[in-house]
This record gives structure tokens, sequence and C-alpha cells, in this order.
């Protein structure tokens, strides 16, 4: 499934608990974000948090931010059982 967001086009890799809601991300993925393949969000507190993963040949690559690592992140870092989504940016 493929979503525009802010007129930037995006794939729908996973979407946990129902977790996407487009009109909650307008204006929230910001320029910052194009740098980065993927984003994921997550609730908490009903308010959707953002970060930015990327695969190993992006020149951007931080390990920290490897796509590698996103279930990891998701278990050390989101609530247990939190709506989430990962989104794949499209060129």
């Amino acid at each position: 499934m493929e979503v525009i967001i802010d007129n930037k086009k995006y794939e729908v890799i996973k979407n946990y608990n129902d977790g996407l809601n487009v009109q909650d991300l307008e204006g929230k993925i910001t320029d910052y974000y194009d740098e980065f393949d993927y984003i994921l969000g997550d609730y908490a507190y009903n308010k959707v948090r953002l970060k930015g993963f990327n695969n190993k040949n992006n020149k951007n690559y931080k390990d920290v931010n490897d796509y590698d690592k996103i279930d990891d992140y998701i278990k050390n870092y989101c609530a247990y059982g939190c709506k989430y989504f990962i989104l794949k940016r499209i060129d």
C-alpha cells in the first residue's frame, strides 16, 4: 500500500495495530526525514513519535539508524504492544 503525506510518497511496510493515521503525520514529516530510507512512527500517550532509519548503502548511514536493527528499537524503545508503522520513502 502507498500513501502520500505532504506531497511525498511512501510505501507502508508495516502497520501494526492499525497505527498509521495519515492525518496525524501531516506537517510532522519535515525535510529532516528526507535523508532517511524508512520512518518508524509509534504512539506514546496518544502522540506520534518518529524515528528515521537507513539501509547500509545510504550515504547518511549511521549504526544508530541501521534499518536492520529496527525490531530491536521497537522492542527496547517503544511501549509494549503500542501502535506503530514503518514507511519506506519512494523517490
